[in-house]
């Protein structure tokens, strides 16, 4: 029984981190023979109006770099709004756009409610059918609004997800080198979850919605990209995925920097499938469900817990098996890695075979800590932003 039990939680390890995404690339090839989609092209003319919104919080020093990104995208002028909401900003953010870009409408309260309290009443001011957002420290690609319009084309298609790229430097410490390759993994899920059917979330740096599809999200959610986009496809459209439409932002400062944001995101996890959870019910939404089980639900819930569980019964495995004992030593290679990843870290020095060990248990570290911060009701609904690497931009 203690055998069966230690092959059961290292399976869901397993499946969770490996065996999904073998199983979705495999899903996809046979897919892929039975149809083939070909993307008709879209004609200027036949471009939307679409919203371009940033929700913005003492952004003073982004407030350039943004506009000067945004207003050269390759989308004619005449379709392409501007919406800030910077509720709370006392830095100068919402003096600087209206004194600098008359053409952006810019919203503004004293009161700071959190992001997505700040999203839900600027969403009434949108006259456009699309509503892109987007974060005011991230710079996106300059055919990203064009490649999401075109994707809208497809009327089962409700959202429309951009992808996140880290920027990182040549010599990044674990934190950021760890972070972008978790990203570079996380983006091919995304593709073939995609393709198979329906992204499972949208990134917050760059996503878009149907204007009427969209629906004021509770405003002490965490993830209100995740909710926002989920509560779309369980309406029956489909997130779409478009990695050539992306939103690069510099990674992590440091491995503390980026502990702060994967906590709140763990915490998020848990606080969303709370909300979300008729989603569960796979006989409701089928392929779906299948995909927000496969994608999230396990990484945020069971399978970080097994892992201590794993290595306790392997320890007590091994007193009398030689292949026991070489699983042991193997999970203890893991962590020693793991270990020396960390040390590593801490003179900014990039050996991938430590830090990648490294960051997945950072991650999953991160997740015990949002479990606990999220039960405590201690996480914040404001954003703390974490320190970029080009946090005083010039």
């Amino acid at each position: 029984m203690l055998e069966l039990f230690f092959w059961l939680c290292a399976l869901v390890i397993i499946y969770t981190y490996l065996g999904y995404g073998l199983v979705l690339y495999l899903l996809v090839r046979l897919k892929r023979r039975k149809i083939t989609k070909v993307s008709p092209p879209i004609k200027v003319e036949d471009l939307p109006e679409i919203t371009l919104m940033v929700a913005a919080y003492n952004e003073v020093n982004y407030v350039d770099l943004k506009m000067e990104n945004s207003l050269s995208l390759n989308y004619p002028a005449e379709k392409l709004h501007f919406i800030w909401v910077t509720d709370g900003s006392d830095d100068g953010t919402p003096e600087l756009l209206q004194q600098k870009y008359p053409g952006v409408k810019v919203l503004h309260q004293a009161e700071r409610q959190g992001k997505i309290a700040a999203i839900n009443r600027a969403v009434s001011y949108v006259t456009t059918p699309y509503i892109v957002f987007s974060d005011a420290n991230t710079q996106l690609s300059i055919d990203s609004i064009l490649r999401i319009a075109a994707l809208f084309k497809d009327p089962t298609v409700g959202c429309v997800s951009g992808e996140k790229r880290i920027i990182t430097e040549d010599k990044a410490a674990a934190a950021s080198a760890g972070e972008g390759i978790y990203w570079k993994y996380e983006s091919t899920l995304k593709r073939w979850d995609a393709e198979l059917y329906s992204a499972v979330g949208a990134a917050g740096e760059l996503f878009a919605v149907r204007t009427e599809l969209f629906n004021p999200v509770e405003t002490d959610t965490l993830l209100d990209d995740f909710v926002i986009s989920l509560r779309i496809a369980m309406k029956g459209y489909r997130i779409e995925y478009d990695p050539e439409a992306y939103a690069a932002e510099w990674a992590s400062e440091s491995i503390k920097e980026e502990l702060k944001r994967k906590i709140r995101i763990a915490a998020g996890g848990i606080q969303s499938i709370i909300r979300l959870y008729p989603l569960l019910n796979i006989f409701k939404y089928g392929i779906l469900s299948f995909q927000y089980i496969s994608h999230r639900v396990l990484r945020w819930t069971i399978t970080p817990l097994l892992l201590p569980i794993v290595l306790i019964v392997n320890i007590l495995l091994a007193n009398d098996s030689y292949f026991y004992t070489i699983l042991l030593l193997l999970q203890g290679v893991f962590y020693l890695c793991g270990l020396i990843g960390q040390q590593l870290e801490h003179r900014k020095l990039k050996i991938k075979l430590f830090f990648v060990p490294y960051y997945f248990l950072f991650m999953n570290y991160a997740v015990f800590l949002g479990f606990f911060r999220y039960l405590q009701n201690k996480q914040s609904v404001n954003w703390e932003r974490a320190k970029r690497m080009d946090h005083n931009p010039t």
